[in-house]
């Protein structure tokens, strides 16, 4: 992955502004696990919510990955995960956008990652129920200390990928945005102590970013 660059703590700036321009459509809204990974992701759906089951464990990280990764208006999306999941890594291997105007939920303490190189629209309803942290990202991969990527853009079977995520790579000249929208438009609901972190091309925010984490991160190339 030459000529990537990195971010991670270290952002190079960050753009807010108003999104009037931008709009989505919840009305397709789905989530449609590819068949990338060793133990592939299991997606069950009661009415509005989804259940996620499945994907491969390798130590206390859990990684998922979909097709399509999109929450529609009053729904919810589970990650129903093991207690002693630490980290859930996701990624979006096809060509949408992610759309979230529901409800994102993960079991215990786990830290959820979402990455999208497309980039991820969070509408007026979204929420959030997760026990450690989340991030949100357009980048390409993710990596894991010395031990390989998690990538998106080339999606790979992933190998013993055990230590905690250490860096986002991107290597789009212009990454996928990161919007936040509606007067009410809310990111809400991180669990005190642990850290939300939005990292796209540009984070573009029209209302509220409402967050109980200790920590809140917006990163824009």
């Amino acid at each position: 992955m030459s000529g990537v660059s990195t971010y991670w703590r270290w952002f190079l700036g960050i753009a807010i502004s108003s999104m009037n321009a931008f709009t989505a459509s919840y009305a397709n809204a789905q989530i449609i696990p590819d068949t990338t990974l060793p133990n592939n992701s299991n997606v069950r759906v009661q009415g509005r919510v989804f259940n996620i089951t499945g994907g491969t464990q390798a130590g206390s990280n859990l990684f998922h990955s979909f097709q399509q990764f999109s929450v529609p208006t009053g729904g919810a999306t589970f990650f129903n995960n093991a207690v002693n999941i630490q980290n859930i890594i996701s990624r979006v291997t096809g060509g949408s956008v992610s759309n979230i105007d529901g409800l994102l939920r993960a079991n215990g303490t786990a830290n959820l990652f979402l990455i999208n190189p497309n980039g991820v629209i969070f509408g007026p309803n979204a929420s959030l129920y997760v026990g450690g942290s989340l991030a949100v990202s357009t980048a390409n991969a993710i990596q894991f200390g010395e031990q390989g990527f998690f990538s998106a853009t080339q999606p790979n079977s992933p190998p013993l990928l055990t230590v905690n995520p250490s860096a986002f790579f991107f290597n789009k000249i212009t990454p996928g945005n990161i919007v936040v929208q509606g007067q009410t438009g809310r990111v809400s609901q991180v669990a005190a102590g642990g850290s939300l972190v939005l990292l796209g091309g540009n984070i573009l925010i029209d209302g509220n970013l409402d967050a109980q984490s200790e920590r809140v991160e917006l990163g824009g190339k």
